[in-house]
């Protein structure tokens, strides 16, 4: 997690990749629309790495096991 950083003087506190204002949710949202790393890296943010991009999903993935979600049955 040393490659997210979340500071309430950039982007209003919103997790972000060090050294950026580049949010862990402008990433997936990326990846949610299907590009692949390599496209994100060349089409949208050059100053990227591989694991900058692996760092935002480990967050992700971090941030839903610490919290006890509760699904409505309908």
């Amino acid at each position: 997690m040393d490659r997210i950083s979340v500071n309430p003087q950039i982007h209003f506190g919103k997790p972000c990749i060090v050294g950026t204002r580049i949010t862990v949710q402008s990433v997936l949202e990326l990846l949610n629309e299907g590009l692949s790393f390599a496209e994100i890296i060349r089409d949208y943010y050059p100053d990227l790495q591989v694991e900058d991009i692996r760092a935002c999903l480990q967050y992700a993935i971090a941030l839903v096991a610490a919290v006890d979600v509760r699904l409505a049955l309908a």
